[in-house]
């Protein structure tokens, strides 16, 4: 599925968001135990639905309009972000800082060098695991680690706080409709003779009897989920599926209080591409059940594409990053259900003792044999 040509957008106003305290004029945070913004200063909570702030519809939006550039400006955001110089992460800071670590790798990084002009979010889903409970599950994912070097689990023991990121994801919709070509199989057995060892013996044997075949197949896909970020390695984000995206809500910017956001990286076109694939799978193993038979091969398969809509939509990651011996390792934990994904090091000194001991019991054992 070949991506439309790429997108250039207009101009528009830089977004700032800032949520007051009612009764101290401090800011609320979003709390994702309470599903309110909470003052960290007085402990005024506000609920998000009666506030004066007006979500959006969540809304899908037309794919080629986008790309050619058609999008409403009202679609269309600007935000101050840092650009990473060791990982390339786009990431949202508040106004008032101005130094900070990147979440992603734990590199320090000055704010305030740059915009990103990106299409608005049009849904997120909050944080539903807080801050101590996502916690709690990497020094268990930690503690369940073998040969992790003593610093490591030091690490988690010191409680350092970690980052709640909304991460950028892109969804699509598309109506799809697959004509193909291909040969059916059936599994017939035949009565073969053969010699052994003088005598004549029989023997069943399966053969493929193939037959062609043509069709067409349709499927409706809702929500194609592709991640919008290179900040974070693939193999990590995919573990942390599934995401109950019957949860999302449409975006406010409430729900973003006390917590980043990662600008997207990867844009429409790309991401449509990788949607395209998963779709291409789907259709491909739709095929093969349309062909039935007991075996199949798939000569041609022709997909129309039409109705393609897309959101972007935020969703939550607890993330955690630190340097041990010049390399970056990181922790990302999924801020709706709490399953942990993360890279590790190893302890050589753990190894070769454990190694050691080993040849000792083993040693150990050969003795008391040889002496019976």
């Amino acid at each position: 599925m070949p991506p439309p040509p790429a997108e250039t957008m207009p101009a528009a106003e830089e977004e700032t968001h800032r949520f007051p305290c009612e009764q101290c004029g401090a800011d609320y945070s979003y709390d994702p135990a309470a599903g309110t913004l909470t003052c960290g200063h007085c402990g005024h909570s506000e609920s998000i639905r009666s506030g004066p702030w007006k979500g959006t519809a969540l809304q899908e939006l037309d794919f080629r309009t986008a790309a050619a550039d058609r999008l409403p400006e009202a679609e269309i955001e600007v935000t101050r972000v840092s650009t990473c110089p060791n990982c390339a992460a786009q990431v949202e800071f508040d106004p008032d800082t101005h130094a900070k670590e990147c979440p992603f790798c734990a590199t320090p990084v000055v704010t305030g060098t740059g915009e990103s002009r990106h299409i608005k979010p049009k849904g997120v889903l909050p944080f539903a695991i807080p801050e101590r409970a996502a916690h709690k599950a990497m020094t268990d994912w930690l503690g369940g680690l073998w040969f992790a070097p003593s610093g490591l689990r030091e690490y988690a023991r010191k409680g350092r706080r970690m980052q709640g990121i909304y991460v950028s994801y892109w969804t699509y919709d598309a109506q799809t409709r697959s004509r193909y070509s291909g040969q059916r199989g059936t599994v017939y057995y035949v009565t073969e003779t053969y010699q052994q060892d003088g005598e004549t013996r029989t023997r069943r044997v399966s053969k493929v009897r193939w037959t062609p075949v043509s069709g067409r197949v349709q499927r409706f896909f809702d929500d194609v989920l592709v991640l919008a970020s290179n900040s974070l390695p693939k193999r990590y984000t995919e573990a942390l599926e599934p995401w109950d995206l019957s949860q999302l809500e449409p975006y406010q910017p409430q729900y973003l209080a006390g917590f980043r956001a990662e600008a997207y990286t990867v844009d429409l076109e790309t991401g449509f591409a990788e949607a395209g694939q998963k779709m291409d799978r789907v259709i491909e193993r739709d095929v093969r059940f349309d062909i039935g038979g007991d075996r199949q091969r798939i000569g041609n398969i022709d997909t129309q594409v039409s109705e393609v809509t897309f959101k972007h939509i935020l969703l939550p990651v607890w993330l955690a990053a630190y340097k041990y011996r010049g390399k970056t390792y990181r922790f990302v934990i999924n801020g709706q259900s709490g399953r942990v994904q993360g890279e590790r090091p190893y302890s050589a000194v753990k190894i070769a003792a454990a190694a050691l001991a080993a040849a000792i019991v083993i040693a150990a054992i050969a003795y008391f044999a040889g002496q019976q």
